[in-house]
């Protein structure tokens, strides 16, 4: 019963000041609603790049070239050497996909890739996008299927024939008054590097689109439908001239083997290369740890300084609950002539430190979600509010307020009654 009596009390101390309040928790307020918006986008960043490389497709383990060296030096980062060749991935294929009955065969399929941008000339219009060379079994590392005509094939690989697979936004860009199926057969001509001319005048490479793929959409703000997949060896002769690749994509039959077949690409890669490690093998696990590991560190930084608000906010709090025990002395002083315990005068301006406190850390969560979807909303960048930071956050600002509520509580409940009724 006294501590209702204290709690009503204190409530109504806070509603008498109501303007005081409300600027004192406004520090609380702006420092919750900084950290819920900081680490909701920071959540919606690394789920886009989680995405991201889950559309890679499953148990996948991408082979590139490059490779940090042991002794602190930089060789150059994943793709940015050019020692990973065809027939290394040939290698794999033979080793581990094509392997002897009495072999483990871990690899269910094993995909070269090599990429350029380049202008895409058909039906009178032309088009800026990717072009990618792969293998017959990219369709199936990647989980993606051929709505119209066909996939290329071996053949056309050894042949490297001038075929083409494009993507859905290719058909509508070039071909903006046709469907899927009717172009098919139809003509394209790709100008990529080396590849001689440009859209406006002779040149390019004529390519016969052989299927179109089934839409799949966007994927962390990119088109993945905007995509041209032709033979690497095509690419590699008539579009890039080059003879070294991007990277090589590998796919583990299970996930169990994912471990297993990373050491054996590794044992034999590094065999090839007479011992040179030249090259980088990684899981998806790797490439999500290495792709989210600067977003962590910008979520926390930002988070941090937002953080610096909550103290600042408590620093707040403090110093108008001083203001407020030397206002309130003589009122102190008449409670405890009536029999109030320092207990009791204690507990009331803990409470209406940790009511300032908690309210504002309320506000500011609410006030973080809203701001961190409108955010989203104007910059078209993901967010996804965190309910751990949410009850963080708030027990946080609740906690602010005991620390920072407590000295100026004790300081008014060792008031001598005496000396508080004759302050003025």
């Amino acid at each position: 019963m006294r501590f209702i009596i204290t709690l009503r009390m204190a409530l109504r101390a806070l509603r008498r000041n109501t303007m005081r309040s409300i600027l004192t928790a406004l520090g609380i307020i702006i420092g919750v609603a900084a950290v819920i918006t900081m680490v909701s986008i920071g959540n919606g960043a690394k789920a886009q790049v989680q995405a991201a490389i889950a559309s890679l497709g499953d148990n996948l383990i991408l082979v590139g070239p490059g490779n940090q060296s042991q002794g602190g030096g930089v060789r150059g980062g994943m793709g940015a050497a050019t020692t990973l060749l065809p027939a290394d991935a040939d290698a794999i294929a033979a080793s581990f996909l094509r392997s002897q009955e009495e072999k483990d065969n871990s690899v269910g399929a094993i995909s070269p890739y090599v990429i350029a941008h380049g202008q895409v000339l058909a039906n009178g219009l032309n088009w800026g996008t990717n072009i990618f060379g792969v293998s017959p079994d990219f369709p199936i590392i990647r989980s993606w299927r051929v709505a119209e005509g066909v996939f290329f094939e071996d053949p056309e690989v050894v042949s490297s024939a001038k075929v083409a697979v494009v993507g859905k936004t290719i058909v509508d860009n070039l071909f903006p008054d046709s469907d899927a199926a009717s172009v098919i057969g139809q003509s394209i001509r790709i100008y990529g590097q080396g590849g001689g001319g440009g859209p406006g005048g002779g040149g390019g490479t004529p390519f016969r689109i052989i299927g179109v793929m089934a839409t799949k959409g966007f994927n962390a703000n990119q088109d993945q439908d905007d995509v041209i997949f032709i033979p690497y060896t095509s690419h590699m002769k008539r579009i890039s001239r080059r003879n070294f690749l991007t990277q090589i994509y590998v796919q583990a039959k299970s996930e169990d083997l994912i471990p297993k077949v990373k050491g054996d690409v590794t044992d034999l890669l590094t065999q090839r290369h007479n011992g040179t490690v030249d090259f980088s093998v990684q899981d998806q696990a790797d490439i999500t740890a290495a792709r989210t590991a600067s977003t962590d560190a910008m979520t926390y930084l930002l988070g941090a300084i937002a953080g610096v608000s909550l103290l600042v906010g408590g620093i707040g709090i403090m110093n108008i609950m001083l203001v407020s025990v030397t206002e309130r002395t003589r009122e102190i002083g008449i409670r405890m002539a009536l029999g109030a315990h320092g207990s009791d005068v204690l507990t009331q301006f803990l409470i209406e430190a940790i009511a300032l406190s908690s309210l504002g850390g309320l506000v500011g969560v609410a006030l973080g979600i809203g701001g961190s979807i409108m955010l989203g909303d104007y910059k078209g960048w993901p967010v996804e509010p965190s309910t751990a930071a949410m009850v963080i956050a708030v027990g946080f600002s609740a906690a602010v307020g005991v620390f920072f509520g407590y000295y100026p509580a004790r300081k008014a409940a060792q008031l001598d009654p005496i000396e508080a009724l004759r302050y003025e």
